[in-house]
């Protein structure tokens, strides 16, 4: 009995002593009083200070950056973009910033914090750039790392000196907000509609330099007319007059619309729109860009094979360092790239909102099971769904409408938007389109639609180290691979260093591809009974399929751009062969009379 208690006394020492130590640990290292985390109250931008606040922004393509800065100067902001990311950046991220990021967050964490130490080198001191400067980016909120961007952005600038830094956040949640007065950066009509085309023009842009690039007929001409082309919409987007029906009604009407704000505000949105989308001078800018575009001869013939790009959204869209260079690379192996517009994404938040509505909708409805009798609360229930089905559906409707007319204004060859329920339809077997996190299971649904439809030879899925959605995926893609045989898909984890090990491996895929075009290319020229010198000299008499927007139907099941046109010229000569042997009429010899 006497050794128990004394075993039991000891017991009680020890976990007394334990707690003891528990405590002056936390002590040290400050969780004795352990406090909530709350979001910073910075000091807001506010609209007195837009005329000498210039606003930072980045992360895109060099064509949407460009736009996009186009549409703030010419809604009366200062606005500068950031230069591409590079190692040096990211190298500045992880030195400034947390542990265990991703790389994207290392590249544009790092891009800002070495933007503002440049700045600092020329001459300005760092309370002059907290007031002069701003930085605008997209907030999320989800699974992945892309929800903490904000405090990383917040912690990086802290640590690298610019302590108070604003950073100002966009969120498809609540839109731009500031502190306290009226803010900053305004969302207006002129603002929205200018961004929708800005993005639009910027993906289509985008898609039409990668198709066309690859098979031009002198180096470097691509390039060339597309930044006169961009500086040229540019200079649209940043000039053009912006619609006031005060100033174009008659005379007669002026004081009404003078005195009545909310008829004003109501002819002034619908004019705004009418002249950013329809507007005479705007689509004579769009006309003028696809001339200059045209003016590009080009070479078809060339076989080479399409490359689809997927992925995480920042790692498919850059194009420096923080994706290897990886489509500067692949056109240099000989290859055709399909690069993922912005757009896409925009759809997939859309369908999401509508796909979650009706899956939350049995818990969300108002009634729970009513009588059959009890019409107003079937009604009550149907119509409160629908209502917000209806408004998502508009909003779907009308995005893939303005895409594909700034598609048709531009030469219409580039590829429209993949359509979200069929990739959700098919993704299904494989990814559940309620997993959150990154592109959810778009990266599934594209490599199974591009494959089944043959509209690539190969898919690079390019994504950041670590990634956790990404990762996700491609533990689903080994399943997908076992149901397509003979799809070729290579999944490629970027970060600051691994160029060479990257593109070591990205060559090998891409030798296969080789393959596959080429036998295809083969089999389609020897189905038309010509050769090649046959095709290339009725090209050479027709300079109109040398030109970029020459217009080649599409056939299914088949692949590359050389095998379609080869296919496409063929069918032109044998119409026009038979045309000729149609028309022509046989000349006859005349019959002279004998001397009898």
């Amino acid at each position: 009995m006497a050794t128990n208690l004394i075993q039991i006394a000891n017991d009680t020492e020890i976990k007394n002593r334990l707690e003891a130590e528990r405590a002056r640990l936390r002590k040290i290292a400050g969780l004795d009083q352990p406090k909530h985390f709350h979001r910073p109250v910075e000091r807001a931008f506010t609209a007195a200070e837009r005329d000498r606040v210039t606003i930072l922004f980045g992360g895109f393509t060099w064509k949407h950056e460009d736009l996009i800065r186009a549409v703030f100067q010419g809604c009366g902001y200062r606005c500068e973009k950031l230069p591409v990311p590079n190692v040096a950046a990211f190298q500045a991220g992880k030195e400034y910033g947390n542990n265990g990021q991703c790389n994207p967050t290392y590249f544009t964490v790092g891009n800002l914090v070495q933007y503002l130490q440049f700045l600092e080198k020329e001459g300005l001191s760092r309370q002059q750039i907290l007031d002069q400067y701003v930085f605008f980016t997209a907030g999320s909120c989800g699974p992945c790392r892309f929800g903490m961007y904000e405090a990383e952005y917040r912690f990086a600038l802290k640590n690298a000196g610019f302590d108070g830094f604003r950073v100002l956040l966009f969120k498809d949640s609540d839109g731009i907000k500031a502190a306290s007065g009226e803010p900053g950066l305004k969302f207006t009509i002129d603002f929205g509609f200018g961004m929708l085309n800005a993005l639009h023009l910027g993906d289509v842009i985008n898609d039409l330099i990668y198709q066309i690039r690859p098979y031009e007929t002198t180096s470097g001409e691509t390039d060339r007319v597309f930044r006169e082309m961009v500086d040229g919409l540019c200079e649209d987007l940043k000039n053009r007059k912006s619609f006031e029906i005060e100033q174009v009604a008659p005379e007669w009407a002026k004081p009404k619309f003078k005195k009545n704000k909310v008829l004003r505000n109501t002819f002034n949105v619908f004019g705004k729109w009418h002249e950013h989308m329809w507007g005479k001078d705007y689509l004579s800018a769009l006309h003028a860009a696809r001339e200059k575009m045209n003016s590009i001869e080009v070479d078809r013939t060339r076989v080479k094979p399409t490359v689809k790009i997927t992925g995480e959204f920042w790692a498919q869209i850059t194009e420096g360092d923080g994706n290897f260079h990886m489509f500067e690379f692949l056109e240099r192996e000989g290859a055709q790239v399909i690069v993922e517009p912005i757009a896409t994404w925009v759809a997939y938040l859309m369908y999401q909102a509508k796909a979650h509505a009706i899956a939350k909708w049995p818990v969300n409805r108002p009634h729970r099971n009513p009588q059959w009798y009890e019409l107003k609360k079937h009604f009550a229930n149907y119509i409160g769904l629908h209502k917000k089905l209806w408004g998502i559906g508009a909003g779907q409707r009308m995005w893939n409408f303005f895409y594909r007319r700034t598609l048709k204004h531009l030469g219409g060859i580039t590829h429209d938007l993949v359509p979200q329920v069929e990739l959700a339809e098919l993704a299904h077997p494989f990814y559940n389109q309620f997993a959150r996190g990154g592109e959810g299971h778009l990266e599934v649904g594209k490599n199974v639609y591009y494959t089944v439809h043959k509209l690539c030879h190969m898919v690079l899925a390019l994504k950041p180290f670590g990634c956790m959605p990404s990762t996700q995926s491609d533990g689903v893609q080994s399943a997908v691979i076992n149901k397509f045989k003979d799809m070729i898909f290579l999944p490629i984890e970027t970060s600051g260093e691994g160029e060479v090990n990257a593109h070591s491996r990205v060559q090998m895929a891409l030798g296969e591809a080789k393959v596959k075009a080429k036998a295809e290319f083969e089999q389609c020229l020897s189905s038309t009974g010509k050769s090649m010198s046959e095709i290339r000299a009725y090209i050479d008499e027709h300079p109109e399929l040398k030109r970029p927007f020459y217009h080649v139907p599409h056939r299914e099941g088949v692949v590359g751009t050389a095998a379609q046109f080869v296919l496409h010229v063929s069918d032109r000569i044998d119409r026009d062969t038979g045309f000729w042997k149609r028309t022509r009429v046989p000349v006859r010899t005349p019959v002279t009379a004998s001397g009898d």
